[in-house]
């Protein structure tokens, strides 16, 4: 059968992905600085490789047969979504894979040391590559899908997603967000909060993020935590590698990048193993993958159910037994803290969206062609300070070279945060509803029919279900932004 056909060459595709993905983990986190240059070029023949695999010429023929053959309705969903990983490889030609490869590589390695010397000069003659290379990409995906060429390469991260609802989406959330932090700041302001004292050993940190990673059920057998410059989680299902990043000073920024991370990696390491190997075993999409990894650390993780679960654990890894500043009570006080800040990854949840949004519109900007890179920190500069109050001028380190992304070439995927942390607390309130006394279960560290849930509804499913089909099937509902905005109001207004 050509459908069994297709199935073994698009395991074979991901045998060689899986070694990109480790390849990609060790540049990342192990590889010396001066290897960059041959593992860029190794990296940018693998994904030649794959994407001639990908763009098979037998593989239209066997598509066409398959199609009129006898399939139950997954291996059709199945072979649906194989059709639509080989229709996108075939209109990018094999050079600007090689190109996008390299000048990625080139850009995102050397952005690790630019950042830390706040090297926009250098950084902007990289990424200018990067950018050119992109807008080629949306081009030409623009123009076989009838799309905008921000559209083109949003669909890549979030299917079916448009910028005209995201505008509408994140419209909405600019009418709101401003009085929220402000009423939240003015609430807080009689908080006496106890800001923990380090230093804290990272040696001490680590041990504290892997129990907290087990008592959240990540399997040590098929995957392991490291160190990054930018915290993430790759590798592939059966072998996840997460890494965060320490500070000796504050605990919290590794534990919480962890616990995200762990969010990402349970998805990965819970998704169908019938179907792996295969585009329709695969995350449905980064939004949904963000909802998992927000779901872990801010619906779960910053609740003052969990505070009472991980207190005592902070306390005996750290060696902080009598301190008041580990209490559960400072612990969710911390946890909920809203400080306008300049670190995307390190904004408390309530800003957090006035990050991503300003990440949105630039980047939409900028693959449209309607700004330069060079036009990129004093439109940042603008933005930070209309949405969140700071100037970011001349601070390139804490603004635009602040994220990862852009320098691996990744436009479309920043909206996926604020769409996961929306799609996360629609989720956390469909699963209330289901699972008797959640809430008490967190804090006793029973999360079985917590996670049960989870499986079920999201993990299990893949890439199976379209992504408002999977919130319907899940919640009830398609995505429904009203359960973000009453969880934050509940959670910073009014107190849970």
């Amino acid at each position: 059968m050509s459908y069994q056909a297709l199935q073994q060459h698009f395991v074979k595709i991901s045998h060689f992905q899986h070694l990109s993905a480790i390849t990609q983990w060790d540049q990342a986190a192990m590889m010396p600085a001066g290897g960059n240059d041959a593992r860029g070029a190794a990296l940018a023949e693998l994904s030649v490789l794959i994407h001639q695999l990908t763009t098979a010429p037998q593989l239209s023929d066997w598509i066409d047969v398959a199609e009129n053959e006898p399939l139950s309705p997954t291996e059709k969903a199945s072979l649906a979504a194989i059709k639509h990983r080989w229709q996108q490889a075939t209109l990018l030609p094999e050079q600007l894979v090689m190109a996008q490869s390299l000048a990625n590589s080139e850009c995102e390695h050397a952005w690790r040391e630019q950042r830390t010397n706040n090297d926009w000069a250098g950084f902007k003659t990289n990424l200018a590559k990067v950018v050119d290379l992109a807008r080629e990409e949306a081009a030409i995906r623009a123009d076989a899908a009838g799309l905008s060429r921000y559209d083109a390469m949003l669909d890549i991260y979030e299917p079916g997603m448009s910028s005209a609802t995201l505008d509408a989406l994140f419209g909405e959330v600019k009418t709101w967000l401003p009085d929220f932090i402000v009423r939240a700041e003015a609430r807080q302001e009689s908080r006496n909060i106890i800001h923990p004292q380090g230093p804290f050993p990272i040696a001490q940190q680590k041990a504290l993020g892997l129990a907290v990673m087990k008592q959240l059920g990540f399997d040590f057998n098929h995957g392991r935590l490291d160190v990054s410059a930018h915290p993430f989680c790759g590798g592939v299902p059966t072998d996840v590698r997460i890494t965060t990043r320490y500070d000796e000073n504050d605990f919290m920024k590794a534990l919480f990048g962890v616990i995200h991370e762990t969010g990402h990696a349970r998805y990965e390491q819970n998704l169908p193993k019938a179907w792996a190997g295969l585009p329709v075993g695969e995350a449905r999409s980064m939004g949904v993958h963000e909802s998992q990894s927000l779901f872990f650390e801010m619906q779960l993780a910053r609740s003052a159910e969990f505070a009472q679960l991980l207190a005592p654990m902070v306390k005996d890894f750290l060696g902080r037994t009598q301190d008041a500043a580990f209490s559960e009570q400072n612990i969710y006080a911390l946890n909920t803290r809203v400080k306008r800040d300049f670190i995307r990854v390190d904004a408390d949840e309530l800003t957090y969206p006035a990050h991503v949004i300003l990440r949105y519109e630039i980047e939409r900007a900028l693959i449209e062609g309607e700004i330069r890179v060079d036009d990129i920190p004093a439109l940042w500069n603008e933005k930070m300070q209309a949405y969140l109050g700071l100037s970011t001028e001349g601070n390139y380190r804490h603004g635009c070279m602040q994220d990862i992304h852009w320098a691996g070439g990744a436009f479309g995927y920043f909206p996926s945060y604020t769409l996961g942390a929306m799609y996360a607390a629609q989720e956390f309130a469909a699963v209330e509803r289901v699972v008797p006394q959640l809430r008490g279960k967190i804090a006793a560290g029973d999360f079985g029919e917590l996670f049960d849930w989870l499986n079920t509804t999201i993990w299990s499913k893949a890439s199976l279900l379209a992504t408002d089909e999977l919130m319907v099937t899940a919640t009830g509902e398609p995505l429904n932004a009203c359960y973000f905005k009453a969880h934050l109001e509940r959670r910073y207004l009014m107190g849970e």
